[in-house]
């Protein structure tokens, strides 16, 4: 054991003593410490009962054998942070969680870890710490939020966004939006659509780093008690078994959650945080690989935003074992991939079946041949940008339009709620970037406004920022080269002609490429006076087109 290093011998008594201090028994202190990371916290919704799985997970690893030991990490509200400076603080968090819980594990010589995280970045920080410090890790998130109800129809977070834009176009009252805003979100958890944090959740299963249901066993259930305990007893055997994240998180394993999560049709965040993790692995993911195994990956399902099902009705559905299940059908996964149930993908996922074929489409009957995300390159995006294209409107998926340029996301949203972008508009938001921003803003509050207020028939948007998983519509984020790095979506014009073909993979500024050259070596990228962590972020981030990583 590792810990061991710190509790045997005579020369260790120090160290025994400050165990002692904890109150921790000579029968507690000679067994394993696992270090249980807590996201726990009273302002993220999604976090406000991670304190009774927290619990459930310490009873599992005692009982187990082990000696849990519990220690925090932060997590952002995505949802609260929206349309502010606070969104600037969002992606950057995913590197102070990693760093901070490599920080504390090797510090203090950890045996195992048990992650318990729920919100956007916080899964990614933490697979991220998982690969670093590669010492047995589990994954058993709060769980998601339950939908709400109005007028019969189930909702989300993006139904409550979308309502302001009702509201502000006229079309629902004050009253209304009250509604919306006291029955959208009715329980604590993740929210309850395929946003980021439910899709990461998800994703931790695709890898083999959750146990089956880890990213579907709704926040209120008690089954989610059940399973953080489990989880507890699992990270005792892999201790036993030596399993450890880098042998869970191969490069196959990547492959077949990039493929679950063109069958789920995800977040776009993922195509940030799926290279970072495989970075943190010393395993290469781009664009690229991501656009061929979209390319031949079905798109089962249309969780909320992109359809009117929800995660509590995927888990019902059997799941994303029954999601995995069916890809087998075209031998779209790697079934000897390692989990941390000690057995293999194909084991884990043996005689899962899909009990709601409305849910999740059968393989021979998908929304779409291809995957729900789909990378688009061209001159305006070289490097390449993404969109979820499950969530785009079969009449936007080819468009062109003229641009209608602002320099950040507020100068944006005050002229879509002034009624000053019309049907055909191509909406453009630069110097939001990883760079830019910097921290690379989701712009929720725009996508929503268009939405709500009847265009996103009509109407795209790109940008060199980034997109809620909570947005729908034909909405063009990560641009790259950003505008802040020389990238060409900083030269473009009020009125230019920009054509955007999803399902050619293309994004094209449609201006001579004389006048394109005689812009280019005019342009002098726009700064900002930057302070404290923004200002050290900013000067070590790299593209969105590789994860957002730290150089």
């Amino acid at each position: 054991m590792v810990s061991n290093s710190l509790k045997e011998g005579t020369q260790n008594a120090p160290h025994r003593a400050l165990y002692h201090a904890l109150g921790l028994t000579e029968e507690e202190i000679s067994k394993p410490l696992v270090g249980i990371v807590s996201s726990y916290n009273e302002i993220v919704p999604g976090h406000m009962n991670i304190d009774k799985i927290v619990d459930a997970v310490k009873l599992g690893v005692a009982m187990a054998g082990g000696t849990p030991i519990v220690f925090p990490a932060i997590a952002v509200c995505d949802g609260i942070a929206m349309g502010h400076r606070g969104m600037k603080y969002s992606l950057v968090t995913r590197d102070l969680i990693a760093d901070s819980t490599e920080a504390m594990t090797l510090a203090h010589g950890f045996d195992a870890l048990v992650m318990v995280p729920n919100c956007d970045k916080n899964v990614p920080g933490l697979l991220m710490a998982a690969a670093r410090v590669n010492i047995p890790t589990v994954f058993v998130s709060g769980g998601p939020m339950l939908a709400g109800h109005i007028d019969g129809k189930k909702t989300s977070f993006s139904s409550i966004s979308e309502a302001v834009g009702e509201y502000n176009a006229g079309k629902i009252t004050e009253e209304k939006l009250r509604e919306y805003e006291c029955k959208t979100c009715p329980t604590c958890g993740s929210c309850s659509g395929m946003y980021t944090a439910n899709s990461m959740n998800c994703l931790t299963e695709a890898l083999g780093m959750g146990l089956a249901g880890n990213g579907t066993i709704p926040a209120v259930y008690s089954s989610r008690i059940e399973l953080a305990k489990h989880a507890g007893m699992a990270v005792m055997e892999l201790i036993k078994k030596d399993i450890r994240p880098r042998d869970i998180m191969t490069k196959e394993a990547f492959y077949n959650a990039l493929t679950v999560d063109m069958a789920l049709g995800c977040s776009t965040n993922s195509m940030l945080h799926i290279p970072a993790i495989a970075h943190e692995c010393d395993i290469e993911i781009n664009l690229d690989i991501a656009n061929d195994i979209s390319s031949r990956t079905p798109n089962l399902c249309h969780l909320a935003p992109a359809g009117r099902t929800y995660i509590e009705e995927l888990d019902e559905a059997g799941g994303v074992y029954a999601v995995m299940n069916e890809l087998t059908k075209k031998d779209l996964i790697n079934k000897n991939c390692m989990t941390v149930t000690g057995r293999t993908i194909g084991e884990n996922i043996e005689g899962c079946i899909n009990k709601n074929h409305d849910v999740i489409r059968p393989l021979e009957n998908p929304y779409s041949e291809t995957g729900g995300i789909a990378v688009l390159r061209g001159n305006l995006a070289p490097d390449g940008s993404v969109v979820k294209r499950s969530a785009v409107a079969p009449e936007m998926l080819v468009h062109e339009g003229p641009a209608r340029v602002f320099e950040c996301e507020e100068d944006a949203q005050a002229a879509i709620n002034a009624g000053k972008i019309n049907p055909g508009d191509v909406v453009v938001i630069r110097y939001e970037g990883p760079k830019g921003g910097p921290g690379m803003r989701e712009m929720l509050n725009p996508t929503s406004a268009i939405m709500g207020m009847g265009l996103g028939s009509s109407v795209a948007l790109i940008t060199d920022g980034r997109f809620s998983g909570a947005t729908r519509g034909a909405c063009i984020g990560h641009v790259s080269p950003e505008a802040a790095s020389g990238g060409m979506i900083g030269i473009v014009e009020e009125g230019d002609i920009i054509s955007i073909n999803i399902p050619e993979n293309k994004l094209e500024l449609k201006v001579d490429e004389a006048e394109i050259e005689r812009r280019m070596k005019a342009f002098v990228p726009k700064t900002k006076e930057l302070s404290g962590y923004l200002k050290r972020y900013a000067s070590l981030v790299s593209s969105g087109a590789k994860g957002a990583i730290l150089n």
